[in-house]
């Protein structure tokens, strides 16, 4: 039994490397198996088709979501505004990696297959959800120090735009700069939230100050 689960995580490693290298149609099964020092057998004993192997790279990442993506971040700092920082300088370490070559697997795949695959297009919508979410609880584990107005997992929604349109603008250019000056705007923006909430903060305990004062 472990022998075929260590086959089929092969499988699915090999698979996810190569259409994020090479993009999915450009991948073919002879490729797989060669990579995975595999045989067609053992593939299409665990997946039917080509397709049905995409399926189980999106469900591989929606696995992989937490321990791959979202942990390495929260080790990296215990404030939570500063995880969704740390996030998007893992996404810039892969960029910087490639040589702005390789983008967001899931975002590429979004591009790659539009709506040509429905259950595909479900999974990468999971995949995208679950990674607002995840960014969405750091936020509201920020607190007060972001204004109660702002919700959060449309701003979590943001950083997500954020990182995918810096992601694929770095790789048009073949530079960083596109990818650090959408990290840096979003920086701004969220120093500009932080100190509206401050202000809030200091409206709301003068007027409870001067509310004492006219009480006394």
């Amino acid at each position: 039994m472990a022998e075929k689960t260590d086959t089929k995580s092969k499988i699915l490693e090999v698979a996810a490397r190569l259409f994020h290298e090479q993009g999915y149609h450009a991948t073919g099964i002879a490729t797989i198996l060669r990579e995975a020092e595999v045989n067609s057998g053992s593939l299409y004993h665990f997946f039917s088709s080509k397709e049905a192997l995409l399926i189980g790279v999106l469900e591989q990442y929606v696995q992989w979501l937490e321990p791959v993506v979202l942990a390495p971040a929260e080790q990296v700092s215990e404030d939570p505004i500063e995880r969704v920082f740390a996030l998007l300088a893992w996404y810039r370490l892969g960029l910087t990696m490639s040589e702005c070559t390789l983008g967001c697997p899931i975002g590429n795949l979004a591009l790659e297959l539009g709506d040509s695959n429905p259950q595909a297009r479900d999974l990468i919508h999971l995949n995208f959800e679950n990674w607002a979410k995840g960014v969405a609880r750091w936020l509201e584990a920020a607190g007060d120090r972001l204004p109660s107005f702002v919700d959060r997992v449309q701003l979590a929604r943001f950083v997500l735009t954020t990182m995918e349109g810096g992601v694929m603008q770095a790789r048009a250019a073949g530079s960083i700069r596109a990818y650090d000056d959408a990290v840096e705007q979003l920086r701004g923006y969220f120093g500009a939230l932080e100190q509206s909430a401050r202000s809030l903060r200091d409206s709301g305990d003068s007027d409870e100050r001067n509310g004492h004062a006219a009480g006394d």
